[in-house]
């Protein structure tokens, strides 16, 4: 349970409907929708009842208000009791692709704790559609998405370039495409290949580097990290951008490496994005630095 739920209900019941609640909120009608939903789900009791004309609080979450409205009293003196940077912000949420969630988010993260031990961090893996849904909805403060040089930025968004990288093939050291020195379409071709899902710019890439050929055998999965585990446990290969390759764990035991892909000089972008607003909560303020401080620390390898 979070505090928001109960914020949310406490608006519903304040402005007597969802739209206006969702509207004073900042937030999508199915978005507010859906997370009460899980807050009645979670406590066994509709809070609201729905008719064509709107929602309103129901008897039991009538009954059930002054027990939120404690609750929220609670943990306003709570947050004054523990100071002002946590009263700003008690939570951070990130969108992530899954690209770099190693070699930058997961410094990027201690770095933040460091400084910041009594906000929360909530990463978030989606697709990069569900990110901008989730930016522009409030659902997320910051997005990592990843971007082929040339695609549009979407607008609504304040968009910063954290790392430039090349795609490249992720495979095993014992691979046949290990002992290539670049590998081409039609190597790639000859061998199992795992790739990302429809939705991720990754899938869009092999797909035109192979014009529109499909492998002999292939697999088909969710994020740069799942990908990068099978190819560890021999499944075959995969195309990813360099960025997230490099200095990931596995590729520093020597369970995966790379290789280049022949004759492309496609540039991979790793985008983080928020919505432009007047006002930034200044725990996301400051996440947001020190992701673009550490990404020019690691640009120098992977530009």
């Amino acid at each position: 349970m979070r505090t928001e739920q109960l914020e949310y209900i406490a608006a519903v019941t304040r402005l007597g409907s969802l739209r206006r609640a969702a509207e004073e909120l900042r937030l999508s009608q199915p978005a507010l929708s859906e997370t009460v939903r899980n807050l009645e789900r979670e406590l066994g009791v509709d809070l609201l009842e729905r008719k064509r004309s709107g929602a309103t609080m129901s008897a039991e979450g009538r009954e059930l208000l002054p027990h939120i409205i404690n609750v929220l009293d609670a943990v306003d003196r709570l947050r004054s009791a523990a100071g002002e940077q946590h009263r700003i912000s008690r939570m951070v949420r990130v969108g992530t692709v899954n690209a770099a969630t190693v070699p930058l988010l997961i410094p990027v993260v201690r770095e933040f704790r460091s400084a910041h031990p009594l906000t929360q961090v909530e990463v978030v893996a989606a697709q990069q559609t569900e990110i901008h849904r989730a930016l522009s909805e409030g659902g997320f403060d910051l997005g990592l998405v990843n971007h082929l040089d040339g695609d549009d930025v979407p607008a609504g968004f304040e968009s910063t370039q954290l790392l430039c990288g090349r795609p490249v093939v992720c495979v095993r050291p014992d691979s046949p495409l290990a002992s290539l020195t670049t590998v081409t379409a039609d190597d790639l071709l000859a061998q199992p290949v795992i790739a990302m899902r429809s939705g991720y710019v990754m899938n869009r890439y092999v797909h035109r580097l192979l014009h529109g050929r499909g492998p002999a055998f292939s697999y088909s999965t969710d994020g740069a990290e799942m990908g990068k585990l099978m190819v560890a446990e021999g499944l075959g290969a995969t195309v990813l951008p360099d960025f997230s390759v490099i200095g990931d764990p596995l590729e520093r035991q020597g369970t995966i490496t790379y290789r280049p892909i022949a004759d492309d000089t496609t540039r991979v972008l790793l985008m983080l994005q928020r919505r432009r607003a007047e006002s930034v909560p200044r725990a996301a303020q400051d996440l947001h630095e020190v992701f673009v401080r550490r990404a020019r620390e690691l640009g120098g390898t992977l530009t």
